[in-house]
């Protein structure tokens, strides 16, 4: 795996991309004096860990024939106050489904996600408490 980082202004905003050649861009609060252009660092890890896990949901859903029909995930995480680096202390998904879906297949398949197949979740795990709940509307 590689990613390549390009910095595009005098300041914090980057652009990365990756294999897919997809642009992501990458920049610094305005606090110390980055341009609001993209993304923060750490709020693109719990991207990764919001993209990971939906992906890992969908997969082992469409595969017992459950209609998604939406699909939305929010995160929120607290970072180690006081600490360089300041790492997640806590973090909690929160899953929304709508469709035709089995809720136990549903909290199955979150389940198998954030404890077997997230890679994410594995990494993060060593520093946060990661907690989950649904909804299925």
């Amino acid at each position: 795996m590689k990613v390549e980082l390009r910095r595009v202004n005098d300041a914090f905003h980057f652009e990365a991309v990756g294999a897919a050649n997809v642009a992501v861009h990458i920049d610094g609060s305005p606090d110390i004096g980055g341009e609001n252009a993209g993304a923060r660092p750490m709020e693109m890890i719990l991207m990764g860990l919001g993209g990971c896990s939906a992906i890992d949901i969908v997969l082992i859903l469409q595969k017992q024939r459950q209609v998604i029909e939406d699909m939305a995930i929010t995160i929120e995480a607290e970072r180690v106050p006081n600490e360089t680096p300041s790492v997640f202390k806590t973090i909690h998904v929160h899953y929304k489904f709508k469709g035709d879906l089995n809720e136990e297949k549903v909290k199955r398949a979150i389940e198998l996600s954030m404890d077997k197949y997230c890679s994410v979740t594995a990494i993060l795990n060593k520093t946060a408490e990661i907690t989950h709940s649904y909804s299925i509307n």
